[in-house]
């Protein structure tokens, strides 16, 4: 079973450029801030847009190998489409309005006492962060069917049936 998801370059294609989207945040975060912080491999929103990375990366690796005119393909794409016009859209408006709510409840409970549990702020994208998660993924994309191509296929095929 292993094989055969490995075999899958769309779902490898994928999961790689999210990983490496989620390190180049690390990097960025080390560099500006001069600390470590393991919190930055899952943290939403910042540079590149992970999610962008992963669908972009998915889709063009469907576009690959099922190529461009696939019902499959058509599906990925639009779902890519939507997932970035999500992250700059809608989720940047949520991390302004709570970064707006945070500030009106810290006010507020710094006059009356009280302890506020803050709202998550950091979650979506500027337009530049959306276009670095879809370059890299286009990058990641490409990379992992240069190398893990038609002999690691082969490869992988011959591991899939001897395990079966």
């Amino acid at each position: 079973m292993i094989a055969q998801l490995l075999h899958n370059l769309a779902l490898v294609s994928s999961a790689a450029a999210w990983i490496a989207a989620q390190i180049v945040k690390l990097a960025i975060f080390v560099v500006r801030e001069r600390k470590f912080d393991y919190g930055f491999l899952l943290r939403l929103g910042g540079m590149p847009s992970s999610h962008t990375a992963a669908s972009a990366a998915g889709a063009l690796s469907i576009g690959l190998t099922w190529g461009f005119h696939s019902a499959g393909f058509t599906v990925a794409a639009g779902l890519m489409a939507l997932i970035m016009v999500d992250a700059q859209s809608v989720r940047y408006a949520a991390g302004r309005q709570a970064r707006l709510l945070n500030q009106m409840a810290e006010d507020f409970y710094r006059n009356h006492k009280f302890s506020p549990e803050k709202l998550v702020e950091f979650l979506g994208h500027t337009r530049f962060e959306v276009l670095m998660g879809l370059l890299l993924g286009i990058a990641v994309a490409l990379g992992v069917h240069w190398l893990l191509g038609d002999w690691a296929a082969e490869w992988l095929a011959g591991v899939s049936a001897a395990a079966d």
